[in-house]
């Protein structure tokens, strides 16, 4: 795939406006036509590490007529808190935010989940555009319109589904982002492999040295497909009231591992162990294949993402997964592989099922 501009189309659902997805090079200049005319003011929502570009930013667009404010906010997950979405809306109502002006948020995951929520709750809802910077907010937070911040108590449990007006993936902002925050983003693109299109698989383990790198012949390809799985799950399911829950492949485990850790692993490195134990549990229960499980140790090895975790830490991690949003009132919910691309719940698996699987990822 060269460098030109992919459109990926996310379905209008449960009373949301369908919306794209562009993935390319030089795609700022698209941001304009998607702010649109009625708007007359910009809030650019972006991490302290991304000063310079959120200034850039805002004197484009405040040079193409919009009055333009930028909102500097932490670094990583402490942007997530309910002090610093505060802290946005005071910013907001300071400069006269109305229902018809947009936000932008520019940045990686957690600054895209801000972003939407600030939007989801500012007068019950504006419009908002991502600008995802780094290849796991491109493949998974940016798309899909959950949003939300962090609470004492876990990961993004408050929140709301609010999707954006649109979706600039520019890939040039991959070529600076440190390799282990990009090997991180390939957690999400190979759960989208297992989950769904086998395919991102097999251009991973054809040179899993290349898949490490933005300079890589499949990078535009792995992340495109990556977000078309997205994009398909989401159209149909924004609610997670079904289909969309298999994309919460391995994440059951990662969100325990991210809160246990204060959330110092990175995302994608939690994914893949979270994969890893969930391979294994679909094994124990019958479900998947030797050969399947197995591979799922040998792709993210292969790009250097973690397979273990600490084997003490299992009765904690128990106790968080039972606060899972997946989970139905004491009845613990897990996504399997009945196959390869054959996503299906396991509903309150056997304890010594569940013990004997985290073996598989405990050191």
């Amino acid at each position: 795939m060269t460098d030109q501009v992919t459109r990926i189309n996310v379905g209008a659902s449960a009373g949301h406006d369908a919306y794209d997805v562009l993935v390319g090079r030089q795609l700022l200049g698209e941001l304009g036509s998607l702010i649109g005319t009625k708007a007359q003011r910009v809030a650019v929502i972006h991490p302290e590490a991304l000063a310079s570009t959120g200034e850039a930013l805002r004197d484009d667009l405040a040079a193409q007529g919009y009055e333009a404010v930028a909102i500097q906010v932490p670094n990583a997950e402490e942007a997530k808190t309910v002090e610093v979405a505060a802290y946005c809306w005071k910013a907001l109502g300071q400069s006269g935010f109305t229902r018809t002006d947009v936000i932008v948020g520019v940045g990686g995951g957690a600054t895209t989940d801000l972003a939407g929520f600030v939007a989801a709750t500012w007068l019950r809802g504006v419009r908002w555009i991502a600008v995802p910077t780094t290849v796991l907010a491109m493949v998974d937070a940016a798309v899909g319109g959950k949003t939300g911040i962090n609470t004492a108590e876990g990961k993004n449990l408050v929140g709301s589904f609010h999707p954006p007006a649109g979706v600039l993936c520019d890939l040039a902002a991959l070529d600076s982002l440190p390799v282990n925050d990009y090997v991180s983003g390939l957690a999400e693109i190979i759960k989208a492999g297992f989950i769904t299109d086998p395919v991102i698989l097999d251009l991973i383990e054809e040179d899993p040295q290349a898949a490490r790198t933005p300079a890589g012949p499949h990078t535009a390809e792995l992340i495109v497909r990556s977000i078309q799985v997205k994009a398909d799950v989401v159209s149909s399911d924004l609610k997670e009231a079904g289909l969309r829950e298999i994309l919460n492949y391995g994440h059951t485990l990662a969100h325990a591992i991210e809160k246990n850790e204060r959330y110092k692993w990175r995302h994608g490195a939690a994914v893949s162990v979270g994969m890893v134990f969930a391979a294994e549990l679909g094994r124990l229960a019958g479900r998947l294949d030797d050969a399947t499980a197995d591979r799922h140790k040998a792709v993210l090895a292969s790009v250097g993402l973690p397979l273990t975790y600490r084997g003490d830490q299992w009765p904690k991690l128990l106790e968080t997964m039972k606060l899972d949003k997946k989970s139905r009132g004491d009845l613990l919910r897990f996504i399997v592989l009945d196959g390869l691309g054959k996503p299906t719940v396991l509903e309150g698996p056997d304890p010594a099922v569940l013990f004997a699987a985290f073996g598989e990822v405990a050191a």
